[in-house]
């Protein structure tokens, strides 16, 4: 049964009056229609919306990719950086407005490719940064080059014959890091976005949100909506958050498993004692 236009109209209307849209920005997000994309920038707005963060004490930092004009679409600060260096920029603007709620965005290649140098410093220093990775596995920007994430095998223009290299998994690089939350989503479900961004914000360290996504324009084979729905499944009810083997276990064998894999309170700056 298709929705009526004022069934839209009505729904739209309950949106805005309920202040959902406040933390999006006059520019309407310029991503392919379908694009994965739209689902984590709802989850992250609704997240702003119902925390009750005030737009000028959060900003959100980008790099380049689809991912990189994110801070256009949003009413808070926002800072649009250079090809993966959005984690260290946003170290600098937490170093220096402790007070401010700091968000990094960008996608696998911008990420795990240029950037990767960067995830174990920010995870072992346990700087209080929520880290948004986009994993679509593959360069949308650019045309649909395979990525760092993308599977073995995995046609495009660029690998006529099949990608040669093994997929980083960056679920288990952030882990194996020290990265003291990390959780694995799906931005076909921007409501569990939301709900895990909160429990996010209120973790004081490094938080890392692997969220899997698709680039319907590139991608007709490997991570397509259909392909998600399929794979996509909760975490094990018996999965026990703060145990980090278990973690690492689930991030190596169930690479499809959605929710908060570890969580780990840990004091700020050096460990005491020096040990």
């Amino acid at each position: 049964m298709r929705t009526r236009p004022t069934e839209i109209a009505q729904k739209l209307k309950e949106i805005t009056e309920q202040g959902l849209f406040s933390a999006r920005s006059g520019n309407i997000p310029t991503w392919c229609p379908g694009c994965g994309y739209f689902g984590i920038h709802h989850g992250l707005t609704t997240a702003i919306h119902k925390m009750g963060l005030k737009h000028h004490e959060v900003v959100i930092v980008s790099g380049i990719g689809c991912a990189g004009r994110y801070p256009f679409f949003s009413s808070t600060y926002g800072l649009h950086t250079v090809h993966g260096r959005a984690l260290p920029v946003a170290t600098g603007v937490k170093l220096a407005r402790p007070e401010l709620t700091v968000f990094a965005v960008g996608g696998d290649g911008d990420g795990l490719g240029i950037g990767g140098g960067h995830l174990p410093h920010i995870a072992r220093r346990n700087v209080d940064v929520n880290y948004i990775l986009f994993d679509n596995s593959i360069y949308g920007l650019t045309k649909g080059q395979p990525s760092p994430s993308s599977p073995l095998g995995f046609k495009t223009k660029a690998s006529p014959q099949g990608t040669k290299d093994q997929p980083l998994n960056g679920t288990l690089m952030a882990l194996s890091y020290g990265a003291t939350f990390v959780a694995r989503l799906f931005a076909g479900n921007p409501d569990q976005i939301a709900e895990v961004l909160t429990q996010a914000v209120q973790h004081k360290g490094f938080a890392f949100l692997h969220v899997y996504t698709s680039c319907v324009t590139f991608d007709k084979e490997f991570k397509t909506w259909e392909h998600l729905k399929k794979w996509v499944h909760p975490l094990p009810k018996d999965h026990e958050t703060s145990d980090i083997k278990q973690a690492i276990v689930l991030a190596m064998d169930d690479p499809f498993a959605m929710g908060i894999i570890y969580k780990k309170a840990r004091r700020l700056g050096p460990p005491e004692n020096g040990g």
